[in-house]
């Protein structure tokens, strides 16, 4: 299998990323935690960005930079299970200087489970605040749905 399958695909604007509930990730009755939507959530937004060619390793190491969530809000619609095959749908709703906003959705096949609305704020290591570097705002420019301001 390779890098870009296990990092999901861009569809027009939306970034999908496919993924399995593992027994890990759910309760005692075999009902997701949570917390877990927001692992899935990283997860998705993570694999996006090395789509879009910019692993986040990378930019610590290359450009001392790291986005942190600065606000989050998750609204639970329904439950995800034990072995539930899920995509998360992500799309980038607002680019700020140093802050981006991305909107992102938790699918069982047709039926949606979860909203997640988060703001990253693009930080130095040291925690003081940066701006996102010029290359990857042009290109997340080309991704831009809609700004969420």
């Amino acid at each position: 299998m390779t890098e870009l399958a296990l990092s999901g695909r861009i569809d027009g604007l939306a970034h999908h990323y496919p993924l399995r509930v593992y027994f890990a990730e759910t309760d005692a009755a075999g009902i997701v935690y949570h917390a877990a939507y927001l692992d899935f959530a990283e997860r998705a937004r993570t694999e996006m960005m090395r789509l879009l060619g910019f692993n986040h390793a990378r930019l610590m190491t290359d450009e001392g930079l790291v986005f942190a969530v600065r606000n989050c809000t998750l609204d639970f619609r329904r439950p995800a299970y034990l072995d539930d095959l899920l995509v998360v749908v992500s799309t980038l709703v607002h680019l700020g200087g140093a802050t981006l906003g991305v909107r992102q959705t938790v699918w069982r096949d047709e039926v949606r489970l979860a909203d997640i609305a988060i703001r990253l704020a693009c930080v130095r290591k040291d925690g003081g605040p940066a701006r996102v570097p010029a290359a990857l705002r042009d290109l997340l420019k080309t991704y831009l749905t809609q700004d969420m301001d």
